[in-house]
């Protein structure tokens, strides 16, 4: 056992504990890494907050860079020393989802038990598979990608989540064409990285969608050509005269109803949008079926941008390297563990593109 100062979650809504707390060593098939960095996701907010459940105490944090301190039996291709980015995306690489290539929706990723207790023995669920709002964690080795030395931690953290998340969505889930118009809804930390990648992918038109004018000049600096305030009458209409035609594509990238029920607004004959936000359990969207069938419309759940972490990141890495990917402009504010609770309120702001923890 190695002891840690981890961010405890307690109580739903209430503010992390910095507790103490005990890290068993890795068995077969884990790696223990020291971290570096873990950056703040809405998704951590939303479950510390309850919005989906699951059980307490618990450690969340899954967007996560460090070097690997220790490795367990029956792991051959990673070794200690290595940076390596930790992700959320478990895979047991034999399902048939595994081994048709979408190890984001492994139908056998048995977690385990949690490797993290009090040091009175009490367990603390280990949150997405990573907690790693803490100093280390040991997680399996299906969810790391080792990365060049080269790359800031920050930078390195940021590809676990809201990087492949945004990027990914748009060309492995929506399959975008060269020539396409997008659309992206929400230009937060995960919308900024869809639009990111629609400019990677060669759309002709990305049109922003927010609530604020300041977004919206953001998503122009990532890549968007054009803005569109959410706040106006129909917005829709505004896009469509930028179009000249509805969007192929439409990227939903907040978990907000009202965004989901305006977003086949958006599309045009053939769209298709992308649902990559996730709105609290239980809340339910409204759509008119007998247009979208009309229309020849389709909707795609996108978990974590369909990512193949070994094939993927290290392409997102050379883009970065190339200054094709813009990482470090995603970076908001840097901040100590003991500071995770500004941290979280700064993010809830709606501000932030990405505040990072830094080790």
């Amino acid at each position: 056992m190695t002891r840690i100062t981890a961010a405890v979650c307690t109580e739903f809504g209430k503010p992390l504990q910095l507790e103490e707390v005990e890290l068993r060593a890795p068995e077969a098939g884990e790696i223990e890494v020291t971290l570096e960095a873990v950056a703040i996701c809405h998704s951590d907010i939303h479950y510390a907050e309850g919005a989906w459940g699951g059980d307490l105490p618990a450690v969340y944090g899954h967007e996560a860079a460090g070097r690997i301190s220790a490795v367990g039996a029956s792991v051959s291709d990673l070794t200690v020393g290595q940076r390596v980015v930790v992700t959320l995306i478990r895979s047991c690489g034999a399902c048939a989802n595994c081994a048709s290539g979408k190890p984001t929706i492994c139908e056998a990723p048995d977690t385990g038990a949690s490797p993290i207790t009090r040091p009175d023995g009490t367990p603390v669920k280990k949150a997405m598979d990573c907690g790693a709002f803490a100093e280390r964690v040991v997680v399996h080795h299906s969810q790391v990608v080792p990365l060049p030395d080269d790359m800031p931690p920050e930078a390195v953290a940021l590809m676990a989540c809201g990087v492949i998340t945004g990027v990914g969505a748009i060309v492995n889930a929506g399959k975008l064409r060269t020539g396409e118009d997008v659309v992206v809804i929400g230009a937060g930390g995960v919308g900024l990285n869809a639009i990111q990648g629609a400019r990677i992918a060669g759309a002709r038109r990305i049109v922003a969608v927010d609530m604020t004018e300041e977004k919206l000049e953001t998503a122009k600096a990532f890549g968007a050509t054009d803005g569109v305030l959410a706040t106006q009458k129909a917005p829709w209409k505004a896009v469509h005269k930028i179009l000249g035609r509805g969007a192929n594509l439409v990227a939903v990238t907040v978990g907000a109803i009202p965004a989901y029920d305006d977003a086949p607004r958006y599309m045009g004959w053939g769209g298709r949008m992308v649902m990559i936000g996730m709105p609290h359990s239980g809340a339910m969207a409204e759509y008119e079926p007998v247009v979208m069938a009309f229309m020849g419309q389709g909707m795609i759940g996108s978990k974590m941008g369909d990512v193949v972490i070994r094939r993927d990141i290290p392409w997102l890495a050379d883009l970065y390297r190339q200054g094709r990917l813009k990482l470090d402009e995603l970076v908001s504010g840097r901040w100590s563990l003991d500071q995770i609770n500004e941290a979280i309120a700064d993010t809830k702001a709606g501000g932030a593109k990405r505040n990072v923890i830094l080790f």
